[in-house]
């Protein structure tokens, strides 16, 4: 018996699996950071269902647009983070 799957990624489509995972842990790692929980909630969920409903998508090009419009979204986040004086870059400023 084979250890090898009979679905097993190619090269490319295995690179395109990371950067999807990476995206999608980055995400959440900056969810975190929201202040208020019932934001962070709704975050989650709306993350969680778009990845969700795009997890079948098999089109090297459809992926890669999709990625791009997650680290477009995420890049948001973090700047509305920013902003607000929540992001990490600010989590090592010392306030007293």
């Amino acid at each position: 018996m084979s250890k090898i799957p009979k679905a097993a990624l190619s090269l490319k489509q295995f690179m395109l699996r990371q950067e999807v995972l990476k995206l999608y842990r980055t995400i959440f790692r900056t969810i975190r950071q929201v202040p208020d929980e019932s934001s962070r909630h709704e975050l989650r969920e709306w993350a969680r269902s778009d990845f969700r409903n795009n997890m079948n998508q098999t089109d090297e090009l459809a992926i890669k647009m999709l990625l791009q419009h997650g680290n477009r979204n995420l890049k948001q986040l973090q700047t509305s983070l920013e902003l607000s004086g929540t992001g990490s870059s600010t989590k090592t400023d010392s306030r007293s």
